[in-house]
């Protein structure tokens, strides 16, 4: 499906939430429950970001993301994270290759990166360096190879996974890194029913499959109708306050921010909660970002991106408690221009 920059803003709107909601039902097909895990997904898909999935093992992490290769008309690669991969098994490297006429000269063999939907599975079992490898493709959707610039192919869009409790053989993921995923999305367990309906489906031979809804092109058209959605000036200065809040004795900081938080979010926080603002408000009918769609998305865009002091990590407090805390004391209205 296609539309024009000429189309009216609803008509078009319209169609973003039809194909959204065709997207959501294919891969229903396969993913049982799960409704806001996989709405945060494919948010971060329509405004060109990556995400990190963190939840115990078994929840469908890795499925979500094949499913989701399924239904879009993508490359799609799967990179096992071990403490021994090195940065060339995910980027390529250069090799020495013969020509026609015998001569031998350097060619460069790509690695898995170099595709459309890359899944980075349990990324926190590699090491820093190979961590690492991934902050140019991620940032800049680019890598450098032996002092030349490969791109890759738009879009470009990393999910990654891994497992919260099992800490044995892990290396936490450096800020820099974290900062560079749009969401951080917790998969909540699943519930009675919805086992139930699990069981079902993989023990008595029914494997269903998700076809294909969207290709490239499309994403990219849907990627540029995201950004087209207003923000009125007070609603941009709130995702701002609430974003300066998080950082301690600033001058927006809260009381909790004070006492729990060593370290603040970042710009890009900022840039996460206006873009996803602008798809949950094209989902709920509306062609500009209110307050409350700031609100809603406030969570899965800042929860990766503050750090917790030692008082909060001793009382066992999590970040979302805090950003919570947060979320409740920054008011719609800035009261100091009133």
């Amino acid at each position: 499906m296609t539309t024009t920059a000429t189309q009216p803003m609803p008509e078009r709107a319209a169609q973003f939430r039809q194909r959204f909601a065709a997207l959501e039902t294919e891969i229903g097909k396969v993913i049982v429950g799960q409704p806001d895990t996989v709405r945060g997904v494919l948010t971060c898909l329509f405004v060109g970001g990556h995400v990190l999935l963190e939840g115990v093992p078994g929840l469908g992490k890795t499925l979500l993301v094949r499913t989701l290769a399924d239904a879009l008309h993508l490359k799609f690669a799967r990179v096992q994270f071990t403490p021994d991969l090195m940065p060339s098994d995910i980027i390529g490297t250069n090799i020495i290759s013969e020509a026609p006429d015998g001569r031998r000269e350097f060619s460069f063999q790509s690695g898995p990166l170099f595709a459309q939907i890359v899944l980075a599975d349990e990324i926190n079992r590699a090491t820093p360096k190979t961590q690492s490898a991934l902050l140019e493709a991620m940032q800049e959707h680019s890598v450098t190879v032996g002092g030349t610039v490969h791109r890759l192919e738009e879009p470009f869009f990393v999910l990654a996974t891994q497992n919260p409790i099992e800490q044995e053989g892990t290396y936490p993921l450096p800020e820099a890194q974290l900062d560079r995923f749009f969401f951080k999305l917790t998969v909540p367990f699943t519930t009675r029913d919805e086992l139930n309906l699990i069981l079902d489906r993989t023990t008595r031979n029914e494997w269903p499959r998700a076809g294909q809804v969207m290709d490239a092109g499309e994403i990219r058209q849907w990627q540029g109708l995201v950004r087209e959605v207003l923000v009125a000036s007070a609603v941009q200065d709130y995702a701002i306050r609430l974003l300066l809040a998080t950082h301690p004795n600033g001058e927006f900081a809260t009381g909790e921010t004070n006492r729990l938080l060593r370290a603040g979010a970042s710009p890009r926080g900022a840039q996460a909660l206006i873009l996803a603002a602008k798809v949950r408000a094209l989902l709920e009918g509306r062609y500009n970002v209110g307050f409350e769609d700031v609100r809603k998305v406030f969570l899965p865009a800042m929860r990766h991106r503050v750090l917790l002091n030692f008082e909060a990590q001793a009382e066992n407090i999590s970040t979302d408690v805090v950003l919570a805390a947060i979320l409740n004391e920054v008011k719609e209205k800035d009261e100091a221009k009133r």
